[in-house]
């Protein structure tokens, strides 16, 4: 019961601690004039995903090298499936291929090149460095497009999120415009975020022994769902005001900065001893992480929009993923069977369905003329 309840304090800290940090960085970030295109892309970004990057991090100086990795993978597989799944449930989601045709193919980059230095069974100091290289190159590269940008194109190209819309509406002598309470504001926000991953951290591993599940599985299942709770928040609120290209966009974005900055980070924390990669995630979980941001592409590129049925089989799929590592844990004597229906009816049937549907759908209706 004690760990039920530091896990539960964990969990609340980090999300009370993301969105306090968040809203420190991004009022701090604007007092010193960055543009709310980059604050949402970078800032934000970094707000809803730091739960993983305090996890990851934790979990790496504590020994907890599998917790680190299954964090990562389990929390991409988690925003893609579980998140734009439940929230197109809600209210289909509408993808503005503007944004998509950018930040999807990124992220599966950024998937394929984990799996690529995966494969030898360790990410090392020098794949951490590429890795956080590769986000600061990126940031970069949004601060350069940004400033090409008019104005006009910015607000076209970005709807406001949460953040930005309150960033707004507040008043020039709001209680956080001034620069000492947001200074204070971020400083609190990184100070719950570590305290909340080291006590998420120490309650999953003591879950983990008591079930017998390794940490890996805790780390795909609960961990990752857990770190990934400021991500529903941002997504279901997105789809419950009608901003349905924001629940697209915050799950792509965050699903590319947990590759390339939790694990970067925790890369160059390891040192010279690198991440192990378990065997079972190079084996399956990663491919499944992959498998997941391909199969989206074909729905993100057409430019319409994730029916509710479709997030109905994202929201299935993902159900079918937890059941798996649950029954390949217990090693369950229903587990080949599973598998095979899964792989030999449920798979094919959806990909094909999927298929139809797309050729059938009518093309999107052309823009509508500016007014003068």
């Amino acid at each position: 019961m004690l760990n039920v309840l530091i896990f539960a304090a964990g969990l609340a800290a980090l999300v009370v601690g993301a969105d306090v940090l968040v809203r420190g960085a991004s009022k701090l970030a604007l007092s010193f004039g960055i543009s709310p295109l980059v604050v949402g892309l970078t800032i934000v970004a970094f707000g809803t995903s730091a739960p993983e990057m305090a996890v990851s991090a934790g979990a790496v100086l504590n020994g907890q090298t599998d917790l680190a990795i299954g964090n990562v993978v389990g929390s991409n597989i988690f925003n893609v499936l579980f998140i734009l799944g439940i929230s197109a449930l809600i209210a289909p989601l509408v993808v503005h291929i503007q944004l998509i045709r950018q930040e999807v193919p990124i992220l599966i980059g950024a998937s394929l090149l984990l799996l690529v230095l995966s494969l030898d069974g360790r990410l090392g100091l020098l794949d951490g460095a590429l890795f956080f290289g590769l986000l600061l190159a990126y940031t970069a590269f949004l601060i350069v497009q940004s400033r090409r940008e008019t104005r006009a194109a910015q607000d076209a190209h970005t709807a406001p999120n949460e953040y930005e819309t309150e960033l707004k509406r507040s008043a020039p002598d709001a209680w956080d415009s001034r620069l000492w309470v947001q200074l204070v504001l971020i400083v609190v926000g990184l100070g719950l975020l570590v305290v909340g991953s080291n006590w998420l951290v120490t309650a999953s591993v003591v879950f983990a022994k008591a079930l017998g599940v390794s940490d890996v599985v805790i780390g795909l299942t609960i961990v990752a769902a857990g770190t990934s709770m400021p991500e529903v928040a941002t997504s279901l609120a997105a789809a419950f005001k009608g901003e349905r290209d924001i629940a697209v966009g915050n799950a792509v974005g965050s699903s590319t900065f947990n590759i390339l900055g939790c694990l970067g980070l925790s890369g160059l924390l390891a040192g010279n001893a690198g991440l192990v990669v378990p065997s079972s995630v190079l084996a399956f979980d990663m491919w499944v992480m992959l498998a997941v941001a391909l199969a989206s592409l074909p729905i993100f590129l057409s430019g319409r929009e994730i029916a509710r049925w479709e997030g109905g089989v994202f929201l299935g799929y993902y159900v079918a993923y937890v059941t798996y590592l649950i029954m390949a844990a217990q090693d369950h004597a229903a587990l080949p069977t599973f598998s095979a229906v899964m792989m030999g009816f449920v798979i094919p049937l959806t990909v094909v369905t999927l298929v139809v549907s797309l050729i059938r759908r009518p093309p999107p209706p052309p823009p509508a003329a500016p007014k003068s």
